[in-house]
């Protein structure tokens, strides 16, 4: 999928520390998915150092940022 300013991200990528309800996660970049939908590109802001990286798909009301999901 080419993107263009009018492109919305499909998912959102988080950095997640800790497990279970103490961890705690933060947005650091967003996802496309290619247009034959069997692969996304991906978009960091920052490259995180420590913890494990999720991708999930983007909800209508996204949650504020820090908060346990």
């Amino acid at each position: 999928m080419k993107r263009t300013p009018s492109t919305r991200p499909t998912h959102d990528v988080y950095v997640v520390e800790g497990e279970g309800e103490t961890s705690f996660w933060t947005r650091i970049g967003a996802a496309w998915t290619h247009e034959k939908g069997d692969g996304l590109n991906v978009q960091l802001t920052c490259i995180p150092v420590d913890g494990r990286l999720v991708i999930r798909k983007r909800k209508p009301n996204t949650q504020q940022e820090g908060a346990a999901r």
